[in-house]
């Protein structure tokens, strides 16, 4: 069965462009090949849909009450990229009995082996619902911005991660930089003030620049990647996702059944 990759995209502060590079990053990787799916795991917002100009109907709790089935809670977004809301859902998996845990393990199954990646785009901030997307995925993508707001945020998020739930592996990406000058500063200011402290490690995977293209395209609920396909936003994305493609084949990549496992499995040590 075909190995499925998990990738938490996170970041400790809101408006550095998360879920924009999640979705564009998602389109990347699927024009790369990849069959990509992601799971907007900002819970109780459907910022994925809502940034495509799509509408999620059904979530991940109609799954878990027997509702629906997962072919009618996806919806495929722009280039045949699949699109899984959590909407509140996942709390729920705090009390699921055995037959609940079957059916959504069921449910996803079928679907394993269909999907190359999969992306959470998690929400924003240190709170339990983000370290526990984080925990369960294999690699974890902290956003930062040059703002010092999103540095310190993103500091802090990177801390909790290692100290409460033993994460020691982060990619670092450097959205809205002004210059790749300006965005290894950034980084150089991170890896100061995490690794000083922490027995991480920080893996740099570039920039996005500043580009007015990025709020044009979300103006008009649409993928940068698609709208303005020659920006240097676009080719940065792509210049991404092909990394991340390439860094693929080296790495130990797991299945979604185990992703599914630390899901429901280690949701009650992150919530209890």
């Amino acid at each position: 069965m075909k190995p499925t990759r998990t990738i938490a995209i996170t970041s400790g502060k809101r408006d550095v462009g998360k879920t924009n590079i999640a979705t564009n990053l998602a389109i990347a990787l699927k024009q790369l090949g990849e069959e990509v799916m992601i799971f907007d795991a900002n819970l109780g917002v459907s910022n994925v849909d809502l940034l495509l100009g799509l509408k999620a109907k059904y979530n991940i709790h109609h799954i878990i009450n027997g509702q629906k089935r997962l072919k009618d809670v996806i919806i495929e977004g722009p280039h045949g990229i699949k699109i899984l809301s959590a909407g509140s859902g996942v709390r729920e998996l705090i009390h699921l009995d055995n037959f609940q845990q079957l059916r959504i393990l069921e449910e996803f199954e079928d679907y394993q082996g269909e999907i190359d990646t999969l992306i959470l785009d998690t929400g924003t901030g240190i709170s339990s619902d983000v370290a526990f997307f984080c925990n369960t995925a294999q690699d974890i993508i902290v956003i930062l911005s040059p703002e010092p707001a999103a540095l310190t945020s993103g500091c802090d998020l990177i801390k909790v991660l290692f100290t409460q739930y033993q994460e020691k592996q982060f990619k670092i990406l450097i959205n809205l930089a002004n210059s790749a000058s300006e965005a290894l500063a950034v980084f150089k200011h991170l890896s100061e003030a995490v690794e000083k402290f922490l027995q991480v490690s920080l893996d740099y995977l570039g920039f996005l620049p500043k580009d007015d293209s990025l709020q044009r395209a979300v103006k008009a609920q649409r993928s940068f990647l698609d709208v303005y396909p020659d920006s240097t936003a676009s080719k940065s994305i792509l210049e991404l996702a092909f990394k991340l493609k390439e860094d693929s084949k080296n790495s130990l990549k797991g299945s979604m059944q185990l992703f599914l496992g630390r899901l429901i499995g280690g949701v009650r040590d992150v919530w209890i």
